[in-house]
């Protein structure tokens, strides 16, 4: 799986549809994540957070999704 070139340097993305955050480093399902990447950036709904970091995406109402 490649890293959308916008986010090769940030390890969470979050969807603004679902609140919902994906970490990029720990993909169990790499298949499965293109998907998810390829539909998200379809979409144009997606952010990082800046720090890049889980509590940082906690703390703006997004929750952890394994894929």
């Amino acid at each position: 799986m490649d890293r959308p070139s916008a986010f090769v340097h940030y390890r969470f993305i979050g969807d603004k549809r679902t609140q919902q955050v994906y970490d990029l480093d720990e993909v169990a399902d790499e298949d499965a994540m293109a998907v998810v990447l390829d539909e998200l950036m379809g979409s144009e709904r997606f952010l990082c957070f800046g720090p890049d970091t889980l509590a940082e995406a906690r703390n703006r109402g997004y929750r952890l999704r394994r894929v």
